[in-house]
């Protein structure tokens, strides 16, 4: 079975991050630039303070006439983070993202962040098991192992 460790090793552990304190501008841009769908939000101290997703700035901006992207994020992020370790499964993972609809989780290694996983790491690697277990079976079933 995979876990989440295997995934970070695959893909790398490069996190891109943003302060409470900046706009949502800023955190617009960063998206943008590395075509990212979100964003962990670490305080001075180097905790998770949230994160903040396309989801958030959609929701922030549904029913406005205008929207301020001065506004910072700490006042449009999701604060309540669920967090995951390196030794945790993929399909453990993927049961969080399914039963409270998030897409993104993010690694922590003592309390440290070390690495973010998506909805679409999950769903590659789980495929990826699945096709090598099918590769499997029909060697298995023709005689060819």
């Amino acid at each position: 079975m995979k876990k989440v460790a295997d995934v970070l090793n695959k893909k790398g552990g490069e996190v891109f991050s943003a302060r409470p304190s900046d706009t949502l501008k800023h955190a617009l841009e960063v998206m943008k630039q590395h075509n990212i769908g979100s964003l962990v939000v670490i305080t001075e101290n180097g905790e998770v303070a949230g994160i903040f997703s396309e989801r958030d700035f959609a929701r922030y901006c549904a029913g406005k006439d205008g929207v301020d992207l001065g506004t910072r994020i700490s006042e449009v992020m999701t604060a309540r983070v669920v967090c995951v370790d390196p030794e945790q499964t993929i399909e453990h993972c993927m049961a969080i993202m399914t039963q409270l609809r998030f897409r993104h989780l993010p690694v922590l290694v003592d309390n440290k962040l070390s690495g973010v996983i998506s909805i679409g790491d999950v769903v590659k690697e789980s495929q990826s098991e699945k096709d090598y277990l099918i590769d499997q079976l029909e060697h298995y079933i023709t005689g060819s192992l």
